[in-house]
């Protein structure tokens, strides 16, 4: 049976007085590509701020595995985030450490494993993400594509049941691009993971999304859920519409 890995209930978004979303509600499922879309400045990157932990909701709550998060304890919180993996927007690599001392960190701080088997497990998380054999490179001397993909393989460290990730396309081509969209797919359909992805590129929303929200920056609410293609094809209001054929009318323009 699916379960609710997440349930938003009310949650409302803020930064002291300023609202950035009034009231959220919203599910995310086992094994979801759940995608977070919106136009830039809607509140995609603190939504996720919230879910992380990093930001406390102004009201409202969020259940993790049927925990409510804000309310549970320090060490309950800590057990939940060993379960969740992050991919930031630059990757989040400590610059001074090599790839592989970036992805040990997790397993030498949460695990009791011996130093062997962690070894053992970073060859297989670089492996996994396409990055076998670059173990003792900094994160200076890659390309902007495998710092995304080794912050994967960092995130996934701890095996986690879910992985957060924020504008994971950002600043890459197209071709990179895509190999990471690849890359998620493979994870979610292969380890059962259940990814929650915060963009507004359209075709990682259609080439990845299974389920997804819409924050309207206007109303500053969710202001359709579903997944994506069924949302361009019945599209529920204008705003949404435009977001998810902006660039065919772009193309249109240009011509």
């Amino acid at each position: 049976m699916i379960k609710d890995k997440i349930i938003a209930q009310h949650l409302q978004v803020a930064y002291g007085p300023k609202v950035i979303i009034k009231t959220a509600d919203f599910a995310v499922k086992e094994n979801d590509i759940f995608i977070i879309m919106g136009g830039s400045g809607c509140g995609k990157s603190s939504m996720l701020r919230v879910l992380t932990g990093l930001l406390p909701p102004a009201q409202g709550t969020f259940f993790v595995n049927g925990i409510d998060y804000p309310k549970a304890d320090d060490n309950t919180k800590l057990e939940i985030m060993k379960k969740v993996g992050i991919l930031y927007q630059s990757g989040g690599l400590f610059s001074s450490m090599t790839l592989a001392e970036n992805i040990a960190l997790p397993l030498q701080k949460y695990s009791d494993y011996s130093p062997s088997t962690i070894a053992d497990l970073v060859n297989l998380k670089l492996s996994l993400v396409g990055l076998a054999g670059f173990n003792d490179y900094y994160p200076s001397e890659i390309s902007g594509g495998m710092k995304k993909r080794a912050g994967l393989a960092r995130a996934l460290a701890l095996d986690p049941e879910i992985v957060y990730f924020d504008e994971p396309s950002a600043g890459l081509d197209p071709i990179s691009s895509a190999r990471l969209d690849d890359l998620m797919k493979d994870i979610n359909q292969n380890l059962g993971t259940t990814l929650v992805v915060v963009t507004h590129e359209l075709d990682s929303i259609f080439n990845i999304g299974t389920n997804s929200i819409f924050i309207d920056a206007a109303s500053k609410t969710i202001s359709a859920q579903g997944n994506p293609h069924d949302l361009l094809k019945n599209p529920p209001n204008e705003n949404v519409f435009n977001f998810l054929t902006r660039e065919q009318e772009n193309a249109k323009t240009a011509k």
